[in-house]
Order: structure tokens, then sequence, then C-alpha cells
């Protein structure tokens, strides 16, 4: 038998009462259970606290950290709130570390699965499963955005890795999760989705910031402040054409991002990550034509849907 890494779960959350049960039932029922499970409430008010403290009376290796109510909202806020959780496992020998949405639910051999991925390629820094939207019942289309991006709602380092990035760096405009994928991998680290194993994410994506227009729009600018190539942005401006609000919700990506780019908008991304971000979206591009150019079509697994991930690759 394969011996399986440590690990330990941290929750950043803000009211998530409506969702959080599912996501505590599933980490319950893993055939491989966590040393420890922090779940930091950032300012919950909705009764998410509660539920928590509820399950964590029979489990005691679930902790509930309560963070001050604060009246700014903003990405980086979920970045202080989980480096909170951090610091209260630091010392626990762990091997793996997860950032876990509480809006989440998945198999019972969910994190046994990954771990042992882990163990069977020691260059891997990072791995997940198939991120799926349970609204719409899509996931992302892996042909075009690539298998080594993992999603922001359940990201499973290696410690080693996880340490060298320096952790998920706070950054108010979004972008956090990505910027770990591509710092991780910048450093050497192997980073894959295995979409043999899917975690279901229960919110609309996006529903907690914004939707129609202005979530189009916020899109484009994320595009740009991420550092993605102008052909890749106009590319990929085009092809949410086809969704809805269709053709205006393509126009508005385009005018977003080409908008800052003419302003001179500073990026959030380095230099040193813009750069190979650009040359993996070049990467990707030309394997997206040369499959469509052998007859190959779209062959992914869904449309793709409005992570943080998909918004940005």
């Amino acid at each position: 038998m394969m011996t399986l890494p440590t690990y330990v779960l941290i929750t950043p959350a803000r009211n998530e009462a409506q969702f959080i049960e599912l996501t505590l039932k599933s980490v319950i029922a893993q055939t491989v259970r966590p040393l420890k499970w922090v779940i930091v409430s950032d300012g919950s008010t909705d009764g998410m606290d509660d539920i928590v403290r509820r399950y964590a009376v029979d489990h005691p290796w679930i902790e509930l950290l309560r963070m001050p109510e604060r009246q700014e909202r903003h990405f980086a806020g979920k970045v202080y709130a989980f480096n909170a959780g951090y610091t209260s496992v630091a010392k626990l020998p762990f091997d793996a570390i997860v950032n876990l949405d509480a809006d989440t639910s998945f198999e019972t051999d969910y994190f046994s699965f990954l771990l042992q991925k882990l163990v069977e390629d020691s260059s891997l820094g990072l791995v997940g499963g198939k991120l799926v939207d349970t609204s719409t019942l899509q996931g992302y289309n892996y042909d075009n955005i690539g298998i080594d991006y993992v999603s922001g709602p359940c990201q499973v380092f290696r410690r080693k890795c996880f340490e060298e990035i320096g952790g998920y760096q706070p950054m108010t405009s979004g972008g956090v999760d990505l910027v770990a994928v591509l710092s991780a991998r910048t450093k050497g680290w192997g980073s894959r989705v295995f979409p043999e194993k899917v975690c279901l994410h229960h919110r609309r994506m996006n529903a907690a910031q914004m939707t129609g227009f202005r979530e189009r729009l916020h899109r484009g600018r994320m595009d740009y402040l991420l550092g993605s190539h102008p052909l890749w942005a106009f590319l990929r401006g085009i092809y949410q054409m086809k969704n809805r609000p269709y053709l205006i919700g393509g126009i508005l990506i385009l005018v977003a991002y080409f908008g800052a780019s003419l302003r001179g908008v500073a990026r959030t991304l380095p230099a040193e990550l813009v750069s190979f971000r650009r040359r993996e979206q070049m990467r990707r591009l030309k394997q997206i034509f040369r499959r469509m150019l052998l007859g190959g079509g779209d062959t992914g697994s869904g449309r793709e849907t409005n992570t943080t991930a998909g918004q940005h690759l």
C-alpha cells in the first residue's frame, strides 16, 4: 500500500451558510482525512459560523477561526483570511496544503486520489480535479485552456512548492490563484488537472462579485491586468461573442482590455510572469489552430466557465 502525504485544509469563507454544509459533509466523508481543517470566517453574518461550530463538536480536527468584520470587499481579503489559517497550521507536520472554497463538494476519494498523484510524480507541485459549475453543469474546455491550470476553488499544493512561491499574494484586483499556478511553474514545478475527478462548484461563478455587462467589463480588464497577450485577448473576445449576452458581451471584453492598454494602466502581474504567461498562451493557440486544421474541432470537456482560470486563460 502506498503511503499518502499528510495534508491540511484551509477554507477562507464569508457568508457561505447556503453551501458550506455540502463542503463539510464532503470533507468529513473523505477516505483520508486532513490533519486539520481551518475554516476562516471572514466576518460572516449569515449564520455560517454556527454551522461550522456544530460540526466541529463531533470533529475536533475542524477549527473555526473568526476574522474581524470588514467593510471593503476585494480579493486580497481572501488571502488575508487564508494566511490567518495558515499561521494556525504552520507548525504541523503536513506534506500538502489545500486551499478549499466553502461552496464545493466532491467524492469520498477526492483527496486520496490527488495526494496519490503527488506521490507518483515528484515534479508535481500543484494538482486539482475538474471544476464543474452546478448551475450550468459545465466545466473548463481543457483543449483550449490547457491541463496545467488548476482552478482556484480547490488547489492542492505540495508543501515545498507552496513555500517556495511564498504562498498566495494579496491582490485587490483578483487573479490570486492564477498567480500561484504561474509562480509554481516558473520555479520548475509541474501543475496538473486530473479531469477524472470532479469538484462541484455550487455557487454560480462570479455571483459574489458581479454579473451581466459589468462582469464582462471586469473580465476584459482582468485579462489586461494579468498580462494576457493582445492576440489571445482579441481572439477570446471574439470567441465569447457566441455566449450570452452574445455579441455585446465579447465587445465589452475587448473594450475593457484594449481600453486599459491604451490608457497605460499598470499591470498587477510581475513582468517575468507576464512573459511566461504570454509564451504559454501562444503555445496554446498553436495547438488549438493545429487541432482545428486537422479537423479536431472543439473536443473539450465543456464551454469555458467564468472561474478565475477560465477568465484569464
